[in-house]
């Protein structure tokens, strides 16, 4: 999973939080678990670090690292470097879809179009 929709929906996002609802309530009720990068954690925990909100960074990391967090390895890296070369993604982009490769995720959750040239991986957004 990308950091947008865990961010959309922790911050009740007025428009976008209710794209991912379905999705979250799915998981919940163990139909299907959920992967996240060292990215989306750092990219999480940044509004409430820099809000100043260390109880809530807290609580907010304590969930993410519930799910499986999937490190960042040299096989990964590489295959980001190919992916960003290949696709012209951005960093962190490149790092989020060889992660999901990498695990054989069922689909890539994102609110980013930049995957939308993307093949070999379900983007859903």
């Amino acid at each position: 999973m990308d950091s947008s929709p865990i961010i959309y929906t922790l911050e009740a996002h007025p428009q976008l939080a209710a794209r991912y609802k379905a999705l979250f309530a799915r998981h919940a009720a163990g139909e299907f678990s959920l992967a996240v990068t060292t990215i989306t954690i750092a990219e999480v925990l940044t509004g409430p670090l820099g809000a100043g909100e260390d109880a809530l960074a807290k609580r907010y990391r304590a969930v993410l690292e519930s799910w499986h967090v999937v490190e960042l390895t040299a096989d990964i890296a590489e295959t980001a470097a190919r992916l960003r070369a290949r696709h012209k993604l951005k960093l962190p982009d490149a790092i989020q879809l060889a992660s999901a490769l990498a695990i054989n995720a069922h689909a890539l959750v994102t609110h980013d179009r930049d995957f939308a040239k993307v093949r070999g991986i379900r983007v859903v957004g």
